[in-house]
């Protein structure tokens, strides 16, 4: 059986999150979870026809240093995981995709926050021009999918969703890619 919510209060409201504090009866006991409320995000590995992917490399504050990542970002409010991939896709990288198929899908850290992470290929990709936001201070790199695997071995590439995002793609497509 579910436990029940018995309250819930939100102590914070900003522009990508909120908190709230839930009390929740399981049984008998009864307990406070504080949560961090999140709209979800999509993750894009894009794949260019010579089998290079683009990464960014970006700041982040709470790591305290610069990050490689594979393109992502906060999904808009009610919109749905493959039109935010293919927003940011733009933005960030400034291409459109022929293809974009959804690779994996993951919970970020279920213990406190609701962001689940909508993980896409995309591939056939058409130049656009880059659409950055004001604080998207970014640098592209383009790496073999050899290249990226030995960042990950090495630990430069650090970040979760581009891992996992860039392990999925390759177990799926192997050399295909």
């Amino acid at each position: 059986m579910k436990p029940q919510l018995i309250s819930t209060e939100t102590i914070y409201e900003g522009r990508i999150f909120d908190v709230r504090v839930d009390t929740i009866r399981e049984g008998d006991v009864e307990y406070k979870r504080e949560i961090v409320v999140h709209r979800g995000s999509a993750v894009i590995v894009p794949v260019f026809d010579d089998r290079t992917v683009a990464l960014v490399r970006q700041y982040r504050h709470a790591a305290g240093k610069y990050l490689l990542e594979v393109p992502a970002g906060s999904l808009d409010e009610g919109e749905d995981p493959i039109t935010g991939a293919r927003r940011e896709l733009e933005e960030e990288i400034g291409v459109t995709p022929e293809n974009i198929e959804k690779i994996a899908e993951f919970y970020v850290s279920p213990g406190f926050l609701t962001e689940k992470m909508s993980v896409f290929l995309a591939t056939g990709l058409t130049k656009t021009r880059q659409n950055l936001e004001e604080d998207e201070l970014i640098e592209i790199e383009r790496l073999t999918f050899e290249q990226a695997l030995d960042k990950i071995r090495s630990g430069e590439i650090e970040d979760a969703k581009t891992i996992v995002g860039l392990m999925f793609a390759t177990a799926r497509y192997g050399h295909s890619i």
